[in-house]
């Protein structure tokens, strides 16, 4: 009885003792605080809206859609399995010799009567291509000539009244600049996106430099943050007032695809190249006659510069442009004409606009101090005329092709009555002007060509560009343009 009595008088005992406890202490609810510090200093942000109107693109799109086309092109290459016994085991005999290769671009109307920029690389090795308009028109177009070191190639379609995009100024225009690109990517035809001008002058080195000229590209890209994609080459960098700033050419990514960079031929490179194919029949390409390099940190601290801007001479051509104005090794080109250059890609780009015989005025540094010299530009050979018109050595050879009779059944095949053969090319004009092994000419501006000896005679006496007309094999007719 004591063991259960126990237990209970010591529960009762600690239930009054809490009470008490709880009666000392109080019995208000607890409180959570947080305290919020305020500084006297700080303000809450304000923003106003904005006074200027938005961006308006849709002008410049409408500008721009119609004229800028779909290009289709269509290729033969021979089948690298042709007659290999151990392809034809597994996969038997009748595997063609040749098949045919299909790619698609973009291009820019940039007059009326039917011209049209693209990239070479969208056409090279072509042995058709075609248009089609916004207005889903399609055209068979001919190739008037290209400029493998800027990429560039003009084409001509037979037809009248077509809209075009006029040039604007690629000099003038603005890094933070929006931008348009206009193209065909994935075949997804018409297609518009928008972006800034990233960077100007980059070399991202893509193009190569032509072995049998020695002449190197010019790469002095407009980059952008535009979307292009695999079909866009050739297609229009435009700015907000639709004139054409730029080709669209490439794209730095490491999947094929937009990667948010991606780089336009500036247009007053495109406009200079295709003014020469269209009046001499090639690109009339201007030279300083110098050996340069970009200014780096080294260089700037020999010569005591305040930046790294500007091109450093390492050497001259002998009787070239800079060293007859008198400008010497060691010197550092600042401006072409009170245009700052301040890299090799950006003085490229300047001369590039630039023909044999033109003056320009460059600013250099020597010793710190800023001197001027006037420079007659050269032609690669160190002339200052046009090389259309003042070739020394044979014409002929220049193409860069062997050449022969075609023979009885040929002609009766293809229902002609003359022309020589193309039985080889070699570096040089034909091959640059996209003609392939094969090729028929039949006719030199519109003179019938009888055979070689008088193929020879017609272009030996021809001076500035030339009409070639000829077939090919498969019966396609095909036209070029070319400069002797």
């Amino acid at each position: 009885m004591k063991k259960i009595i126990l237990p209970i008088v010591y529960a009762m005992l600690g239930g009054f003792i809490s009470l008490g406890i709880f009666k000392v202490i109080g019995n208000d609810p607890i409180k959570y605080v947080v305290e919020q510090k305020k500084d006297k200093e700080s303000k809450l942000v304000s923003y106003q809206p904005s006074t200027e109107a938005y961006t308006d693109f849709t002008l410049a799109a409408e500008k721009s859609i119609n004229a800028v086309v779909h290009i289709k092109t269509t290729a033969t290459a021979e089948n690298p399995n042709y007659q290999n016994p151990f392809y034809q085991f597994f996969y038997g005999p009748n595997n063609p010799k040749e098949f045919e290769l299909q790619s698609a671009g973009s291009g820019v109307i940039v007059s009326s009567n039917g011209h049209i920029v693209t990239n070479n690389h969208v056409i090279e090795g072509a042995d058709e291509i075609e248009i089609i308009l916004n207005n889903k028109k399609t055209y068979k177009a001919t190739l008037v000539g290209t400029d493998p070191q800027t990429d560039i190639a003009l084409l001509k379609i037979e037809t009248e009244n077509l809209p075009y995009l006029t040039y604007g100024n690629s000099s003038e225009a603005k890094v933070g600049e929006w931008v348009l690109a206009v193209g065909n990517p994935f075949n997804l035809t018409s297609t518009v996106t928008a972006g800034i001008i990233s960077a100007k002058g980059r070399n991202i080195n893509i193009l190569n430099r032509d072995p049998s000229s020695g002449i190197s590209p010019i790469e002095s890209f407009i980059q952008t943050d535009a979307a292009v994609n695999p079909g866009n080459s050739g297609g229009a960098l435009v700015n907000t007032k639709g004139e054409l700033i730029g080709i669209n050419t490439a794209i730095k990514s490491n999947t094929g695809s937009y990667a948010g960079y991606s780089f336009a031929v500036p247009v007053n490179i495109v406009k200079k190249t295709i003014a020469d194919i269209i009046e001499f029949g090639s690109v009339q390409r201007a030279f300083i006659g110098v050996n340069i390099s970009d200014v780096d940190e080294k260089i700037s601290a020999e010569n005591n510069l305040n930046s790294l801007n500007g091109v450093y001479i390492n050497d001259l051509s002998n009787n070239g442009a800079a060293e007859k104005a008198g400008i010497k090794k060691g010197d550092i080109i600042t401006h072409i004409d009170g245009t700052l250059v301040n890299d090799v890609a950006e003085l490229q780009e300047k001369i590039g606009q630039y023909r044999p015989g033109n003056k320009v005025m460059a600013t250099v540094l020597r010793g710190g101090k800023e001197m001027e010299f006037e420079l007659v530009l050269r032609n690669i050979e160190g002339k200052t005329e046009l090389l259309s018109k003042h070739y020394s050595v044979s014409k002929v050879n220049l193409l860069g092709a062997e050449l022969e009779e075609i023979n009885r059944e040929e002609a009766s095949k293809l229902k002609i009555t003359n022309g020589i053969k193309v039985s080889k090319l070699f570096s040089g004009k034909l091959k640059n002007m996209g003609v392939k092994e094969g090729f028929i000419i039949t006719k030199v501006d519109n003179i019938q060509v009888k055979d070689v000896e008088h193929f020879s005679k017609i272009i030996q006496n021809k001076k500035g560009g030339i009409l070639l007309e000829g077939v090919y094999p498969n019966g396609v007719k095909a036209y070029f343009g070319l400069g002797v």
